[in-house]
């Protein structure tokens, strides 16, 4: 009988092994996202930058190149020096994203947002000349901007630990709402210097106005108690009536009365004002959200030491050689636990891994449960842009027309967007 190839084969992995893999996973996962906040701080800036440059040139474009020329040139040279620092940081991160990927979708869109830069150039020149209006101009650099924001929405949608998915939760959204904000000072300063706010100008500025209000909201409800401190101080501050104020007159006026051009001068400053202050709070949530990471990168780190220590103690004590059957707690009431045999596992230490792995599955639930708000509100946000998309190619719409027949269609049913969204994208998957 050939016993030597029995002898020869590699003992079979333990639960231990597996204990300290699951351990492993996190810390790396953790290592992650501790890497990648440099990219999403990065593309903050990156982000301000572009919208500064985007609102100079919509003033350059709306004056005849008569206004705007020296500041729109400072302002590219600044948001160059950003993309120049975004492109170190991608650079930094690359070996981290694409030797083991964690997400195509993220890949994917970082690729747009890079291919997107690529093209910044030609649009710069375009503003130069002149050769394309104002309106023209803010949908490019629009586009731009919200594949770089796609990519922090995507790393947020990848994240496993419940307080750093909140984090970036809330960085998304209050991205968003900056992002719409810097629409409505671009609309804005298009009626105002014209001197006339048309029904589609007024339309685009309400919507605008409400989609800005929808981000709030869930970034109120998902960021920091400091991050949230600095909302409510940019809300409370006097511009936001002064705002207000000019958003009615802006609105109520009608297309046929005309407006003091020098409004857009106020109404560009005030929105820049705000805008300037939203990037603080968007500062202050990304400084959380490292700290938060250096935290629990810290915390795994000692909790995969301490139990590496403890199962090396459990080890050294001897195996006892009396099998025992081991059963673990699935961790959810009413489904039965699994089980395995302890072949070769001393009872005393099968006891002391059947005690880690109960403790593991238990804080794994619990994260599970906590991150599920998380999820749902990114998972929320991609329902709505599918029910939007729907209802553009269905009835031949734009996009905020599309927006407004969804929020109606919510009012008229007396439910929430989501659950409306949800129903319109599930009818379409059932009539494909």
């Amino acid at each position: 009988m050939n016993t030597k190839r029995h002898q020869d084969m590699p003992a079979a992995p333990s639960a231990a092994d597996y204990l300290i893999a699951s351990k492993q996973c996190e810390l790396g996962h953790l290592q992650h996202f501790l890497q990648l906040g440099k990219l999403i701080q990065s593309i903050s800036n990156l982000v301000h930058g572009l919208q500064q440059e985007r609102g100079a040139a919509n003033m350059f474009l709306g004056s005849g190149g008569e206004k705007f020329g020296t500041e729109r040139k400072a302002m590219v040279k600044e948001a160059e020096r950003l993309r120049a620092t975004f492109n170190q940081a991608l650079a930094e991160v690359h070996d981290s994203l694409t030797a083991h990927p964690v997400s195509t979708q993220l890949l994917n869109h970082i690729a747009s947002a890079v291919h997107g830069l690529e093209d910044l150039s030609a649009l710069r020149r375009q503003v130069e000349r002149q050769t394309l209006t104002a309106t023209e101009a803010t949908e490019a650099y629009s586009r731009l901007i919200q594949n770089l924001i796609t990519v922090v929405f995507e790393a947020a949608d990848t994240a496993v630990d419940p307080s750093i998915a909140g984090l970036l939760v809330a960085m998304v959204h209050l991205m968003n709402g900056k992002e719409f904000c810097g629409q409505e000072r671009a609309v804005g300063s298009a009626g105002f210097s014209s001197g006339r706010f048309d029904t589609a100008l007024s339309q685009r500025m309400m919507h605008l106005v409400e989609a800005q209000e929808r981000c709030f909201e869930v970034f109120v409800s998902f960021s920091d108690a400091d991050s949230r401190e600095l909302w409510y101080r940019v809300r409370a501050h006097p511009r936001e009536a002064e705002i207000e104020q000019l958003r009615r007159h802006g609105c109520s006026v009608g297309p046929y009365k005309t407006l003091d051009p020098e409004l857009a001068k106020q109404w560009f400053k005030l929105m820049t004002e705000r805008m300037d202050e939203l990037k603080k709070v968007e500062d202050a949530v990304e400084g959380c959200f490292h700290a938060r990471c250096v935290d629990r990168f810290g915390e795994a780190r000692n909790s995969l030491a301490h139990q590496e220590t403890l199962i090396g103690s459990l080890d050294e004590r001897g195996q006892g050689t009396q099998p025992m059957l081991v059963l673990c707690d699935s961790g959810n009431e009413g489904q039965s636990g699994e089980a395995w045999g302890s072949d070769g596992v001393g009872q005393q230490f099968g006891r002391s891994i059947f005690d880690l792995v109960q403790e593991q599955t238990r804080r794994l639930q619990q994260m599970t449960d906590e991150l599920q708000s998380a999820k749902e509100a990114l998972e929320d946000r991609k329902t709505q842009e599918k029910a939007v998309l729907l209802l553009m190619e269905h009835r031949k719409i734009g996009n905020d027309e599309a927006h407004r027949v969804l929020r109606k269609l919510a009012m008229d049913q007396g439910k929430k967007l989501p659950e409306v969204a949800r129903a319109l994208v599930s009818m379409a998957d059932v009539l494909k």
